[in-house]
């Protein structure tokens, strides 16, 4: 089979198209045909040693996506050859078939294809942790929402919205405002320096947003925390862009509330992981969640996709085919 592979740490051009082996299948698991792989800035954060570093290079990137099940391992129940499935978080998704513990798998519906299935599922799940656990969203609430236009912001911005809140959008240039507002977004910021905290006090009659969901990095935290209403909460996310620095936990203002939201803990249990998919799942069948995909590349493409992503230009979810 064909996969992508990092050689070692670095930029794009570690990155190789290669034959490796076809996956065995194991107990617990079963063997994928992947249709279509999701790409993310994880990704990128692994081919620039920032995780995996356990793993022994080459290592086959990726860790979502969907496809068809061709064969299941002793102890795999609910899964049969022939069914369609997606996952999340099984490293070594850039492949053209993939040996995936069954915890990890859900089942598609017919009604939602494979493109759409891969693209949800770690943004989607991101999405909903951040909007109904970490900060549940309430009718008439106010967040700014970072990266708006993105794949995970467009997302955020639908499920913030079918809970009754209300969304400022920041993107990073006036071609991304269509994009942001088509999600829902009642108004949108275009900033790329930092420098959007007086439009959103401006947008909240100077009293600042219930929260905010900021994984731009380290130049946007002071904005972030200056456009909070008192006692407001700070979701961060997005270790690729690095983190704050250390922080006096004494300075921080108007009595906010500040954490790191991890998409796992939305999902510590594969009951929990179905359970989050298939309302996903639903809102996608009747309306509610609509996916944008923003660049589709052959599985050869993998390192052009990797900076497209960086470049910030692109809108929407990006998948590579196998």
């Amino acid at each position: 089979m064909k996969a992508v592979v990092m050689k070692k740490v670095g930029g794009t051009d570690v990155m190789e198209f290669v034959d490796r082996p076809d996956p065995v299948v194991m107990p617990g698991h079963a063997v994928v045909e992947v249709a279509a792989a999701g790409v993310n800035f994880m990704d990128i954060g692994v081919r620039q040693g920032m995780a995996w570093t356990e793993m022994p290079n080459p290592k086959i990137l990726g860790v979502e996506g969907a496809g068809r099940v061709l064969s299941v391992g002793n102890g795999v129940d609910g899964f049969a050859v022939g069914d369609r499935v997606a996952w999340v978080y099984a490293p070594g998704s850039y492949a053209q078939r993939h040996s995936i513990l069954a915890d990890s798998l859900v089942k598609i519906p017919d009604a939602i294809d494979d493109r759409t299935a891969a693209s949800v599922m770690m943004q989607g799940l991101t999405a909903s942790h951040f909007a109904t656990d970490f900060y549940p969203v309430q009718p008439e609430d106010i967040a700014l929402v970072h990266a708006a236009a993105g794949g995970l912001g467009l997302l955020l911005t639908q499920i913030i919205k079918l809970r009754g809140g209300r969304v400022i959008g920041r993107v990073s240039s006036e071609d991304k405002i269509a994009a942001a507002k088509e999600a829902g977004a009642d108004h949108v910021v275009v900033d790329t320096g930092g420098q959007f905290a007086e439009d959103v006090l401006h947008l909240t009659g100077g009293e600042g947003v219930n929260v905010v969901y900021d994984g731009s990095g380290p130049k946007t935290f002071q904005g972030s925390l200056d456009s909070l209403r008192r006692s407001g909460t700070f979701c961060w996310y997005g270790p690729v862009l690095g983190g704050p620095g250390p922080l006096d936990i004494m300075s921080l203002p108007k009595s906010i509330k500040i954490g790191y939201a991890i998409f796992f803990d939305h999902i510590h249990t594969p009951e929990l992981f179905r359970a989050r998919v298939q309302r996903l799942f639903g809102w996608i069948e009747d309306g509610s969640l609509t996916l944008k995909i923003g660049g589709v590349y052959a599985l050869a493409e993998a390192a052009r996709a990797h900076t497209d992503m960086e470049s910030r230009a692109t809108t929407g979810k990006l998948l590579l085919i196998a």
